[in-house]
Order: C-alpha cells, then sequence, then structure tokens
C-alpha cells in the first residue's frame, strides 16, 4: 500500500506541474488570440500593451533627441563655448521637465478654456492616476511624451543665441516662453477645444506648435540680443564638426519617436509617419548637398547634416498625412528652402548662431503649408481637391508666428530691462564656458 500510495503522490504531482504548464500555455494564448477588452461607457477603452509600449520607446527616443541636439549645435560653437552649448540642452531637460508636469500639462491639455488655454484642473497631475487612460494608453505615458516636445522645443532657440546670452537668464526665458508661448500654442492645436484645431488645421507632431514657435521666437530674441562680437567680421568656424554629424545622426535616431510616436498608437498610420521621417530627411539631405554643390563647387558635412534637420523639421507636420512619394518632394524643397534661409543671414546682417530660425523656422513653416498642399491621408489637401486647407494652414502658421514673435519680443526686452541678456563683452572673449561654468569643454 505504501508504495501504490507513493505512486499515486507522485502521479499527481507531475500531472500538478503538467496542468500548471498547460494552464500558462492557454493564458499565453489567449493573450495572443482573444481580442482586447472594451470597457463599457461612450469613449471608454482598455490599455493595449502593444500600443503603451510602443509610446514608452517613442517617449525614450524623443529625450534622446536633446542629447543629439547639444552634440549638433555643441560641435558648432567655437572650442571656448562647447559646454555653455550643450548645457542649453541639458537643462532644458531639467527646468521643463519640472514646469510640464506641474503647470504645463494642464495649460496645454487642460479642460479648454475659451478655446486659447487649458484649465489649471490637471496642475500636479491632479486626477491622472495609474488607471487613467488617454486612448488607449496610460495617461502618465501621454504626459510624459508631450512633455518631450516641450522640452525640446524652447532648447532650439538656443542655437540663434549662443556664445553670448547670459546663462541665467537663459534658465528664466525658457521657464516663461514656456509657460506662455509653447503652452498657449500646443492647446491651440492639439488641446481638446483649442482653436485651431477646431479650425481644421493639420499640425501631425509639431510643425506649427514645435518648429514655427520655436524658430519665429529665436529670430525675436536676436533681435534684441543682438550680434556676437566680430559677426561678419571674423570667421567663425564650428570647432568640432564630428560631434555635429554624431548629433546630427541622434536626431534622426530619435524623430522616429517625435513623428511615428505622434500616432499614439503601434498601427498602420505609426509606420506611414515612421517611413516618410525616413525618407524626408534623406531627401533633403541630398538636396542641400546638391545646392551647396552648385553654389560653392563642394558639399560640406556640415550641410549634410544641416539638410537631414531641415527634411526632419519639414516633415513633422505631414508626416502621418502625405504618401511616400510627396514627403520625397518635401523633403528636396526643403534641402533647398532651408540652404537659401542659411545663406540670407550674412546678406540681412542678423546673427542666427547655429540656423534655429534658417532651418526651424523656414523649415518648419515650409512643411506645415506643404502638409495643406499633399495631405491625402487623414486629411485632404490641395491635391485631393481640398484647396481651403492650404488658407487653414496658413492660418495656423500665421498666428503662431505672429503670437510667438510679439510675446518674445516682449519677454526679452522685459529680461533685458531686469536681468540682463548678454555676458560682457569681456566674458565673450574669454568663452562662455569658463565664465558661465567654471569649466572647460577641453582640457589641453
Amino acid at each position: 500500500m505504501k508504495n501504490v500510495s507513493g505512486f499515486f503522490h507522485r502521479k499527481m504531482r507531475y500531472l500538478n506541474g503538467k496542468g500548471f504548464l498547460l494552464f500558462v500555455f492557454l493564458s499565453f494564448a489567449g493573450e495572443l488570440i482573444l481580442p482586447e477588452m472594451t470597457c463599457a461607457g461612450e469613449g471608454a477603452s482598455a490599455i493595449n500593451s502593444g500600443d503603451t509600449a510602443w509610446m514608452m520607446v517613442s517617449t525614450a527616443l524623443v529625450l534622446l533627441m536633446l542629447p543629439g541636439l547639444s552634440l549638433f549645435y555643441g560641435g558648432m560653437v567655437r572650442k571656448k563655448n562647447v559646454l555653455s552649448s550643450m548645457m542649453h540642452s541639458f537643462v532644458a531637460m531639467a527646468v521643463i521637465g519640472v514646469q510640464w508636469v506641474v503647470i504645463g500639462y494642464t495649460l496645454s491639455f487642460g479642460p479648454d478654456v475659451g478655446h486659447f488655454i487649458g484649465s489649471l484642473d490637471f496642475a500636479f497631475l491632479n486626477g491622472i492616476g495609474p488607471d487613467t487612460l488617454h486612448g488607449t494608453i496610460p495617461e502618465y505615458v501621454f504626459v510624459m511624451f508631450q512633455g518631450m516636445f516641450a522640452i525640446i522645443t524652447p532648447a532650439l532657440i538656443s542655437g540663434a543665441v549662443a556664445e553670448r546670452m547670459k546663462f541665467s537668464t537663459y534658465v528664466v526665458f525658457i521657464l516663461l516662453w514656456s509657460t506662455i508661448v509653447y503652452d498657449p500654442v500646443a492647446h491651440w492645436v492639439w488641446g481638446d477645444g483649442g482653436w485651431l484645431l477646431n479650425l481644421g488645421a493639420l499640425d501631425f507632431a509639431g510643425g506649427t506648435v514645435v518648429h514655427v514657435s520655436s524658430g519665429i521666437s529665436a529670430l525675436a530674441a536676436i533681435v534684441l540680443l543682438g550680434k556676437r562680437k566680430g559677426f561678419l567680421k571674423t570667421a567663425f568656424f564650428p570647432h568640432n564638426l564630428t560631434l555635429t554629424l554624431l548629433g546630427a545622426g541622434l536626431l534622426w535616431f530619435g524623430w522616429f519617436g517625435f513623428n511615428a510616436g505622434s500616432a499614439l498608437a503601434s498601427d498602420g498610420n505609426a509606420a506611414l509617419a515612421f517611413t516618410n521621417t525616413q525618407v524626408a530627411a534623406a531627401a533633403a539631405s541630398l538636396s542641400w548637398m546638391f545646392a551647396e554643390w552648385w553654389v560653392q563647387k563642394q558639399p560640406s558635412a556640415l550641410g549634410a547634416a544641416s539638410g537631414i534637420v531641415a527634411g526632419l523639421v519639414a516633415i513633422t507636420p505631414a508626416a502621418g498625412f502625405v504618401t511616400p512619394p510627396w514627403a520625397i518632394v518635401i523633403g528636396l524643397v526643403a534641402g533647398v528652402i532651408c540652404y537659401f534661409a542659411v545663406m540670407l543671414k550674412s546678406r540681412a546682417g542678423y546673427d542666427d548662431s547655429l540656423d534655429a530660425f534658417g532651418v526651424h523656422g523656414v523649415g518648419g513653416t515650409f512643411g506645415a503649408i506643404a502638409t495643406g498642399l499633399f495631405a491625402t491621408v487623414n486629411g485632404a489637401g490641395l491635391i485631393a481637391g481640398a484647396g481651403k486647407q492650404v488658407l487653414v494652414q496658413l492660418v495656423a502658421v500665421g498666428a503662431t508666428a505672429l503670437y510667438a514673435f510679439v510675446v518674445t519680443l516682449i519677454l526679452v526686452w522685459l529680461l533685458e530691462k531686469t536681468m540682463g541678456l548678454r555676458v560682457t563683452d569681456e566674458e565673450e572673449v574669454i568663452g562662455l564656458d569658463e565664465t558661465q561654468h567654471g569649466e572647460h569643454g577641453y582640457n589641453d
């Protein structure tokens, strides 16, 4: 009896183990085969693990663009200002990283107030929890994804004011600018009830919200900031173009999250934006190089890198609205337009140090208008018989540019009167790495 009983118990343990494995297998198979359940109630939906995973990856990719931008800009300045320039990007990660949670998200995406701004209902992310959803993803993920856009936008402006702006004033500037320029514009275009959204403006991933607002604001800032000492009299050569090329590569890499992530799902629309991002950047890099080859008789590494960014900027508003052939057209045209816009600064006499206006302002404006021309997916543009969309895009660009320019001009003027904008002439000659941060990028 003892042997029979032992045999029986051994069999039961074996079957229990098999049963457990069978249960795990069937559970896993059910996850693959059964559709995800939708919650009852109007507009309610269930979390989608695939969408959530993709959006978390996209969020991280967009954050990676900040180190990419710091390398891109850092390589273009003179050696004595490399850390200063890179700090402009990294401090934005800290300052706006906090501002967005405290007040930026609610001003951008909170309940609408007058079609202009969001209410304070979501200040400090009040009312949002682990179970709160935005579509098929946790709202915390949506908050963080949009927060990365808010972080990189003021950092783009730093390319125009590099090598001469006081760091303390820059920190205050990006905090105030994000609150009174970026957040309202984001609400206009993307927030429920925003007036440009209601008008029908198309901006898939930030042509107006990110690039027009930052590029035009950069132009406004340098109007009052003035030129660097020796501008157009002394040649200012980039100190390390290898950093710039590496930065351009990281920007290109991160931009897949920037554009494809803006689909807010892991679906065909994300795949379309992903594809358009690639081909537009490639086309713009080619057209910038060929324009340079034609005018200056040589294609440069800096030109190839700048062309990549120009193409990425221009396709941003159109990424989920146009087909890949039109994305190539947008990239080709953007490379040429932005090249000549950058060349214009020496003739016009304004000191856009690292071409923030020439690439982001001009490229973003062209991309927004091109969206109205070529949109055929999830919206109709001129070639699809909806000529009105071009007018809507022009209104969106014009309103964003006017608001950003005027408000930035006032903000910079106030900062000039209170804190001062520029370092002293002596500090500028010594370099901002030493005078603003007490460090040197290179110990040689």
